[in-house]
């Protein structure tokens, strides 16, 4: 686990060459089709070394959850496994990591019809009014949430609608968790947060000059779809859809987009901070592979 731009990819990748493992990814925006570059999809040569499970499963159009994402890692843990080789699970989705290792808790599927009810008040008064919305059914939930945090607020608000029950309420019943598994678990994290936010601004560099706003063009035109869907809430991609709509200028982009990036890895490192029994490693160490081999062939 780690946040992005932590150097997970390289480091799975390098030990699938020293160990009998394949790559599950645990990512929400990889799984879509035609979302390569803003994603940092691993590139042709590198899935050819390295094979990952859970790229490029759905089209951009369609929503993946983490009670998929549960119920497609068990099964192709079990296939590994009996295979005679090791599940790696590698990724930033923190969600998906908690939903696998404890279960999940008793939330309502999601609802088109309500999606767009909440949608069409947001369009109407803003997220921020919605937020007060939620913040008067279920103020636990609102208090942890920015009042621009357009999925997460709308997610609330339609467990609130859909159950008559509050997403806070229903997040303290205790889950129930089928892994039969031994897991060792480990994070990679910046002994430097400016580092990693150099790291950020190269990638978010890079992207933009490998065709990020080419391929949300094509994606455009492939597809019909808006802002709501998930995809399209992945960072990066809302960034440069806003652009395409004239909201803002080319240096705006790129200010935003890295700004998105930064606050996802802060986000991320919320989520491994709330995070037990995990081993900890600089993703700035020199010989960061070697020291993350040396602890694994222990565990082995």
């Amino acid at each position: 686990m780690g946040p992005t731009a932590s150097g997970k990819t390289g480091v799975a990748v390098d030990l699938v060459q020293r160990l009998p493992c394949e790559i599950i990814s645990v990512d929400s925006a990889m799984v879509y089709r035609g979302m390569d570059i803003g994603t940092a999809k691993p590139d042709a040569e590198t899935l050819a070394a390295a094979p990952h499970h859970l790229i490029d499963i759905i089209d951009p159009t369609l929503s993946y959850s983490a009670a998929q994402f549960r119920q497609d890692a068990l099964r192709l843990m079990a296939e590994i496994t009996a295979r005679g080789r090791i599940p790696l699970l590698v990724g930033g989705t923190m969600l998906y990591f908690k939903a696998l290792r404890q279960g999940l808790n008793d939330l309502p599927q999601a609802d088109p019809a309500t999606r767009a009810s909440i949608d069409a008040m947001a369009a109407e008064s803003g997220w921020p009014a919605v937020h007060v919305e939620l913040a008067r059914l279920d103020p636990v939930t609102a208090a942890r949430l920015n009042p621009a945090d357009a999925q997460r607020i709308q997610r609330a608000l339609e467990v609130c609608i859909l159950s008559g029950q509050t997403m806070s309420s229903l997040l303290e019943k205790e889950a129930v968790a089928d892994l039969p598994y031994h897991v060792h678990a480990l994070a990679l994290l910046p002994g430097d947060r400016a580092v990693l936010h150099q790291r950020i601004a190269q990638r978010f560099d890079a992207m933009l000059a490998q065709g990020l706003i080419e391929e949300v063009e094509q994606l455009r035109r492939s597809y019909e779809f808006d802002l709501s869907l998930p995809s399209m809430r992945c960072v990066g991609y809302r960034q440069v859809w806003q652009y395409l709509d004239g909201e803002f200028d080319s240096p705006e982009l790129r200010e935003k987009g890295i700004a998105a990036t930064r606050q996802l890895a802060k986000r991320q490192l919320t989520w491994l901070r709330g995070m037990e029994g995990i081993a900890e490693f600089d993703c700035l160490e020199r010989n960061l592979t070697d020291a993350v081999f040396d602890w694994l062939r222990g565990k082995l």
